[in-house]
C-alpha cells in the first residue's frame, strides 16, 4: 500500500470553491421527510432535489416490507446530502419536530391549501407519503398544513418526486426573495468536516474507520500530508 500523499486525491481549485460555496448556501432550516417511500429511483429523485434547492439533510422512514434502497443515479447527490433513517414515522417526526420544523404534508384533505399558499421562509419539514399508500395516518395527523397541487388532467396525483420537486422549487423561490440564500454558514468544525468529506472521500472513510481525526486542506483542497505515522500505508 502507498504512503500518504497530497498527490493521491488531486483537487481542482475551482471545484473545491464550488465546494465551499454551497455549504456556505445551505438551508438547514430546510428538510424531507418520506414516509416509508421505497423506490429506488424515487429516492433518488427526491436526494437530487434537495441537493439542488439547498437542503443538507434528509429524513426516510424505512418501509414495513424490505429495506430503504437507492441506487447512485442522482449525479452523485447522495454524498452531498446526508441521509438520517428511521424505524418509524413516529420517531421520524418527534425528532423533526424537535428540531423546530413546522411539518408541511403533500396531502389532499378537506383542510388543504395549494402548496403556493404557506411560508417556505420558516423552518419546515415537507413530508411525503408512499408511492401506493400515501401518507401515514399517523403522519397525516401530526402535520400543521396539508398541501395540495393543483392539476386538471386525468391522472389523481404526481409521482411522489415530482410532487416534491415542485414544492421545494417554490420553497427556493420564496426563500430567494427572502434574502435566506445569502445568509452563510458558520465555517465552524462541522463544516470543515464536511468539507473534507467531499473534497476527500476516500481519505475521509479511510480516517472514519480508524478513528483518526482528518488532515487539513490547502487552499486547493489538496490535503496537507500529515506527520503521524498511522496514516501512512493507507489505501
Amino acid at each position: 500500500m502507498p504512503e500518504f500523499s497530497a498527490r493521491n486525491s488531486p483537487m481542482s481549485r475551482s471545484r473545491f470553491e464550488k465546494f465551499k460555496q454551497v455549504l456556505l448556501h445551505r438551508q438547514p432550516d430546510m428538510t424531507v421527510l418520506t414516509d416509508q417511500v421505497h423506490k429506488a429511483q424515487n429516492i433518488s429523485a427526491i436526494l437530487r432535489t434537495a441537493d439542488a434547492v439547498g437542503i443538507p439533510e434528509i429524513h426516510m422512514v424505512q418501509p414495513v416490507r424490505g429495506r430503504l434502497v437507492y441506487h447512485d443515479t442522482a449525479g452523485g447527490s447522495s454524498r452531498f446530502v446526508q441521509v438520517r433513517t428511521h424505524e418509524t414515522i413516529s420517531t421520524a417526526l418527534e425528532q423533526v419536530t424537535a428540531q423546530g420544523f413546522k411539518l408541511y404534508a403533500a396531502e389532499w384533505s378537506e383542510r388543504a391549501v395549494s402548496y403556493k399558499e404557506v411560508d417556505y421562509t420558516q423552518p419546515f419539514a415537507l413530508v411525503m407519503g408512499a408511492e401506493k399508500y400515501g401518507l401515514s395516518k399517523t403522519a397525516s395527523q401530526a402535520a400543521d398544513e396539508h398541501l395540495t397541487i393543483p392539476m386538471i388532467g386525468m391522472v389523481e396525483s404526481y409521482n411522489v418526486s415530482v410532487a416534491a420537486a415542485i414544492i421545494l422549487q417554490e420553497a427556493m423561490q420564496q426563500r430567494l426573495k427572502a434574502g435566506l440564500y445569502q445568509r452563510q454558514a458558520k465555517q465552524d468544525e462541522q463544516f470543515q468536516k464536511t468539507l473534507f468529506r467531499w473534497a476527500q472521500p476516500k481519505m475521509a472513510a479511510y480516517c472514519d474507520r480508524h478513528g483518526l481525526p482528518y488532515p487539513d486542506l490547502d487552499e486547493d483542497g489538496d490535503m496537507i500530508p500529515p506527520q503521524a505515522p498511522q496514516y501512512r500505508g493507507r489505501a
